[in-house]
C-alpha cells in the first residue's frame, strides 16, 4: 500500500471518528460511515486503531488528572490534580471536537510502540458486529481475505485474531467464502453448534440453539451441541444439508447444483421444488414485515414449484390465488390464506 493512500484512509479514520462524537451526529451519516467501513479492511483497521489509541489516551489523561479508577470521567470534566490550578480553564466540546484530529496524531506518536506491543500480544486486527434488515441481503469482505454474504435480519459478531478466525451468528442466515489459512480454523458459532473449516464455502442458518448447515464447497466439521458434547463431530463434504442440535445431527447428501439453489437468496430469489406453501410461506415471511399466515391444514400442505422474487410476496400470493384452490384474504399485517 502506497503512503499516499496510508495517510489519506488515517485522515479519513481521524475524520470519522471526530464525527462520531457530535451530537448532530445523524442517521445518514451512520449510514456513510457503515459503507466507508465495509468499503475496505484497511478502512475497518485503521478506524480500530484509532479508536484504540484514542481511547487510550482519554485514559492516560484522566490518571494524569488524579483520577484513581482505570475508567476516564466525561469528557470536558477532568478532575483537578494538585498540579492544576482551580482557575484552570478547561475547552468546551466544540473546542475538544474541532482539535480531536491533532490530539488523536499526537497520542498516535506518544503510544505507537505501547499500542505496537498491544496488539502484536493480543492478536486482534479485526472484530466488528454486522447485521442487516427485513428484506435486505448484503456481502461483507472481512481482513482475512473471507467473504460472508449476510441473509435478510441477520445478525453476526467477527473475530479475527492471530490465532483464531471466529464468527458469532447471532440472528438469521449467512454465507461464508473462507480464505485458506490452515493455521487459524474459521469457526461459525450458531446457538450451541460449531462449524469449522479451512477453506471452503457453505452456509449456515440459525434455528434458537439449533442451525442448519448447507455445504457447496470443500468440507466443514460440524460439533452438534458444542464442544465437549457427547455427539461425535461429523465431517461434510460438499452436497451436504445437516441440521444439527442438542440432540444429534440429521445429514442428507444431494447434488451439488440442488444445494446451491438452497442458497438461491443469495441473489433475491427463492427457488422451490415440489416445496409444501407452508414451507414456501416459511421463506417469503423472512422477507417482509407483511406475514402469509396459513392456519388451513390442506393449503399448507398444497405443493408448489417455480422461481420466484424474494422480496415479492404479493405476486406469490396473487398466483396461488389464480393457480391453486386458495383464497386470500388481507387483515392488518398480514395476508391469511385459506382453501375455497
Amino acid at each position: 500500500m502506497s503512503i499516499e493512500r496510508a495517510n489519506r484512509i488515517e485522515q479519513e479514520a481521524a475524520d470519522w471518528l471526530a464525527r462520531r462524537d457530535s451530537a448532530s451526529w445523524s442517521d445518514n451519516e451512520q449510514q456513510a460511515f457503515d459503507n466507508w467501513l465495509q468499503a475496505s479492511s484497511l478502512n475497518r483497521a485503521e478506524y480500530l486503531r484509532m479508536e484504540h489509541v484514542w481511547e487510550e489516551s482519554l485514559r492516560l489523561k484522566a490518571l494524569g488528572a488524579g483520577l484513581t479508577s482505570n475508567r476516564p470521567p466525561p469528557a470536558g470534566r477532568w478532575i483537578f490534580s494538585a498540579l492544576m490550578s482551580p482557575r484552570t480553564q478547561f475547552p468546551s466540546r466544540p473546542q475538544m471536537l474541532s482539535s480531536i484530529r491533532f490530539r488523536v496524531a499526537a497520542a498516535a506518536t506518544i503510544l505507537l510502540i505501547a499500542a505496537g506491543a498491544y496488539i502484536s500480544a493480543v492478536g486482534i486486527y479485526e472484530r466488528g458486529r454486522y447485521s442487516t434488515p427485513v428484506g435486505k441481503v448484503t456481502r461483507i469482505a472481512i481482513a482475512d481475505g473471507s467473504h460472508i454474504i449476510l441473509n435478510t435480519d441477520s445478525l453476526i459478531r467477527v473475530s479475527l485474531t492471530a490465532k483464531a478466525r471466529a464468527v458469532e451468528l447471532r440472528r438469521g442466515e449467512a454465507f461464508f467464502e473462507v480464505a485458506k489459512d490452515p493455521l487459524r480454523p474459521f469457526v461459525v458459532t450458531a446457538g450451541s453448534q460449531r462449524v469449522i473449516a479451512v477453506g471452503t464455502e457453505f452456509s449456515v442458518r440459525r434455528e434458537g440453539s439449533d442451525a442448519e448447515i448447507v455445504v457447496t464447497e470443500g468440507k466443514v466439521r460440524v460439533e452438534a451441541g458444542g464442544p465437549g458434547s457427547p455427539i461425535p463431530p461429523e465431517s461434510l463434504p460438499a452436497g451436504s444439508v445437516a441440521h444439527a442440535g442438542q440432540s444429534g445431527m440429521l445429514v442428507k447428501t444431494e447434488a451439488v447444483a440442488m444445494a446451491e439453489e438452497r442458497l438461491s437468496w443469495r441473489n433475491g430469489v427463492l427457488i422451490f421444488h415440489e416445496a409444501t406453501l407452508a414451507d414456501a410461506a416459511m421463506k417469503f415471511n423472512r422477507f417482509t414485515s407483511h406475514k402469509i399466515v396459513i392456519r388451513d391444514p390442506k393449503v399448507a400442505e398444497m405443493r408448489i414449484s417455480g422461481t420466484f422474487k424474494a422480496t415479492n410476496s404479493e405476486a406469490f400470493v396473487r398466483l396461488l390465488e389464480h393457480g391453486y384452490p386458495v383464497h386470500a384474504e388481507v387483515t392488518g399485517g398480514e395476508t391469511v390464506l385459506e382453501s375455497h
